[in-house]
């Protein structure tokens, strides 16, 4: 049997009341290298995020009890885990709400398992492939406006020395607006920068993600300084960013 090559042992929760969908997932992604553990609801997943380091959260929407946008929210007001969540084909509003309640990226049931493993890849690479772990001393930097993106770090730092709660999604998609300053980028290709994937029709997540971000890095009081929006083209960095490299 050929296993897939993947990015060093990751461990996945899978949070979903649908017992049938967690051990599928439990055995396919256990078979291609992953740790896996399972929760059927909120409680469940807070139980292993206190005993365990987890790495990526699936997420399903409709569950008894605490929903999965509560306990997405939830999630994101404490930790920066990535989250992919499942929603059902229909419910637009759902993907838009988990969106702007800082989810990385979204899945519609019912899915091929290996386009969630493929999902899950890129969520992983973009939050667990840092510099310093391979021993890099140094970090680069990207400065705009009164921000600096250290990209070796993941991190937004105000001019204050503040440091910006992004999720991984925020970071991605600043990252791609700042290595591509004073230029149009459409949305498809800041879905292509940030998740690999081209946009579907009515598919809003980067204009979420876009609201999200400016809610935490603009001050403007007559609107949007940093984050442009050219009308029915796309988006772009309105200052220069200029690249330095520091140590760490």
């Amino acid at each position: 049997m050929i296993i897939e090559e993947t990015a060093p042992i990751a461990h996945i929760l899978v949070v979903d009341d649908d017992r049938e969908i967690r051990d599928l997932l439990s055995r396919f992604l256990t078979k291609y290298g992953y740790r896996v553990s399972v929760a059927a609801n909120g409680r469940e997943m807070a139980q292993i995020l206190s005993q365990w380091s987890i790495d990526l959260v699936v997420l399903d929407i409709m569950m008894p009890g605490e929903d999965g946008l509560s306990l997405c929210r939830g999630l994101r007001a404490k930790s920066s885990v990535a989250i992919i969540m499942l929603t059902m084909m229909n419910e637009e509003t759902d993907r838009i709400v988990g969106l702007e309640m800082g989810a990385d990226d979204y899945l519609t049931k019912p899915f091929n398992p290996r386009e969630l493993m493929a999902r899950m890849k890129a969520v992983l690479r973009r939050t667990k492939g840092l510099p310093a772990a391979n021993g890099n001393s140094r970090s680069d930097i990207l400065h705009f406006g009164s921000f600096r993106l250290d990209i070796g770090r993941r991190q937004l730092i105000s001019e204050d020395e503040l440091l910006i709660d992004l999720s991984s999604g925020e970071f991605d998609l600043l990252l791609a607006l700042a290595e591509h300053s004073q230029q149009l980028l459409t949305r498809d290709q800041l879905l292509d920068f940030t998740s690999g994937r081209a946009e579907a029709p009515f598919d809003r997540s980067i204009d979420m993600q876009i609201s999200r971000l400016r809610r935490k890095i603009e001050t403007g009081r007559s609107g949007p300084e940093l984050i442009k929006t050219v009308r029915g083209a796309g988006y772009m960095l309105s200052v220069a960013a200029t690249r330095k490299i520091e140590p760490l």
